[in-house]
Parts: structure tokens; sequence; C-alpha cells
């Protein structure tokens, strides 16, 4: 089991202890995307304008959207992995069927070329009789 962590970090400010199973590094990550977002927002004229308590929800607002727009390219790009991995397994079927069908057909080739031989060497006896039968008469 992991180690909780304790970190100080600043959001806004202010003196936040965060608590967590996470790395320090990983809090800290958080508190940094937070203060992005409040300075991002803090640019524009209209939010500061807002009371407190709006400015927050409009905050949060911010980041559960952002939160679910993630989740919704996260679940769009596992469709495609997926979809991919389909089409890999459908493709691995494929080349499978390629090379039993290959090797089918190679069997086919060798065994021909046996008949062939083999129909060579008896037109050659046949040839050699034959001119050894014309001799005799």
């Amino acid at each position: 089991m992991s180690v909780k962590t304790d970190t100080e970090v600043i959001i806004g400010g202010k003196v936040f202890t965060l608590s967590g199973y996470e790395s320090e590094e990983y809090l800290q990550k958080v508190a940094s995307y937070i203060n992005n977002k409040m300075a991002e927002y803090n640019k524009v004229d209209g939010f500061r304008r807002q009371s407190l308590d709006t400015q927050n929800v409009l905050l949060q607002l911010n980041i559960a959207d952002d939160y679910f727009k993630a989740k919704q390219q996260i679940t769009l790009l596992e469709e495609d992995i997926e979809s991919k991995e389909k089409e890999l397994y459908d493709l691995k079927h494929e080349l499978i069927a390629a090379q039993i069908k290959l090797e089918s057909t190679e069997k086919s080739i060798k065994t021909m070329q046996k008949e062939l031989n083999d129909n060579a060497k008896t037109i050659v006896r046949m040839e050699t009789e034959l001119k050894e039968y014309n001799k005799k008469k």
C-alpha cells in the first residue's frame, strides 16, 4: 500500500496542506493547474467583476468542463484502440489464412513439379524405346 503524502501548496496566494496517496510532485501539479486556471480567468474583466462566489462557481464549472472533455477524449481514444485491435486481429487472421493457402499452393506446386519430372522421364524413356524399336526394324 502506498504511503500517504502531505504537502503544502499555494493556491490563489494561500497555503494549503494537501494529503493523498499520490506523490508530492503530483499534488503540486494539481495545485499548479488550479493556479493556472485562476490566472487565466483573472485576466478576463468580466470574470473579475463577478462576486467571489460567482467566480468560484465559474472556475469550478470550467474545471468540470475540462474534466468531462478529457474523459470524453479518453473514451474516444479507447474506442479507437479497440477498433484498431479488432482490425489487427482480423489482419492477423487474414495473414494466417494467406500463409495456409501459400503452403497449400507450394505443396501443390511440388507435387505437380514431381509429376512433370516423372512425365519427362517417361517421355525420354519412351522416345529411347521408340528409337531402339525403329532401329530393329
